[in-house]
């Protein structure tokens, strides 16, 4: 899965050269309601790294830091998570990659496993134009990732901001990308379970089974930011 700092020179100006956006792709999903301020509470306050810290550490690797206001995998570090665990929630925010660049958004994961993936399913972050996984809507951008497909052309291109909205309530997940909703699924359902099996995630019998956990970045060895981190705890 997976130093250079985030902003140099020539980091500015391979994201000022990124590829055009691809077409819209067809939907048949409403965007969701505009997001409103009850329940909502910041996960990230723009300045500092408070609030997360290194998968099974007790402090926050030096490899992410806060680079104009984003949280930001500047060097290595391994993946981060919040704090705090939580169950059944609505997360936004908004990531970008720089050209070829790689991350994922994770939900439910505990420690009890080596790994973040081991128990968290993940939202792919990716830049589907020049990274080899976007040659497969199973591991593109806005996919979950190995088991769901997203449709192309909804991702915007390296350098830029993208919105996401991931809904967890119960058994039930929606990924939102740029006000598309891009999969849907069921945790346990039958066909999930046949996913699960059929895939590497099959040989972890933690994974995807936590009622409550850690929401995790990964850090998959490239430059990546995240902003406007909020989270809204479902009943």
């Amino acid at each position: 899965m997976h130093p250079r700092p985030f902003l140099t020179a020539g980091l500015a100006v391979a994201l000022a050269c990124a590829r055009p956006p691809a077409p819209p792709a067809a939907d048949t999903a409403a965007a969701p309601p505009v997001s409103d301020t009850t329940g909502w509470r910041s996960l990230f306050d723009g300045r500092t790294t408070a609030g997360w810290r290194g998968f099974r550490m007790t402090a926050m690797p030096s490899g992410w830091t806060v680079v104009d206001g984003a949280l930001s995998r500047t060097g290595e570090g391994g993946d981060i998570i919040t704090e705090g665990e939580v169950g059944n929630i609505a997360l936004e925010l908004e990531w970008k990659v720089a050209p070829g660049g790689n991350s994922g958004i994770m939900y439910r994961v505990t420690e009890a496993a080596e790994r973040t993936y081991h128990t968290g399913p993940e939202m792919q972050v990716l830049d589907d134009a020049a990274h080899q996984d976007g040659l497969s809507r199973l591991t593109a951008a806005g996919s979950a990732y190995g088991l769901y497909p997203a449709p192309a052309g909804v991702v915007k291109p390296a350098g830029e901001w993208n919105a996401v909205r991931l809904v967890v309530d119960g058994n039930r997940v929606e990924h939102w990308l740029n006000g598309t909703r891009v999969v849907a699924y069921q945790l346990g359902s039958p066909d999930w379970e046949a996913k699960v099996k059929a895939s590497k995630f099959g040989e972890w019998p933690g994974y995807g089974r936590a009622a409550r956990g850690h929401i995790a970045l990964q850090d998959h060895g490239d430059l990546v930011a995240y902003r406007n981190i909020r989270i809204r705890e479902l009943p």
